[in-house]
């Protein structure tokens, strides 16, 4: 589950739906506290962002896709990697 995905609740994204992982260095992105910059990537709402150096940006073939900044992002990649069956 991505917590504080939307203004109004997190989004569950099951395993299944993910076709794959890829890491983003933030970069600049790093300032994107929430939401979209680009219309092709949602970003969930994570104040301690600009501390971090790499973003996951989940394909679950949609349009938009949801990019996330978790403190492990080592131990979520592969969990999805593992779960999901994804490259």
């Amino acid at each position: 589950m991505i917590r504080r995905y939307y203004p109004w609740g997190s989004k569950t994204i099951p395993y299944a739906a993910v076709r794959s992982v890829r890491r983003v260095p933030l970069g600049i992105r790093k300032w994107r506290i929430w939401g979209s910059g680009d219309v092709a990537h949602w970003w969930n709402f994570d104040p301690a962002r600009p501390r971090k150096e790499m973003a996951l940006d989940i394909d679950v073939g949609k349009r938009v896709r949801p990019t996330i900044t978790p403190d492990d992002w080592r131990a979520v990649e592969a969990i999805l990697l593992a779960r999901g069956g994804v490259s």
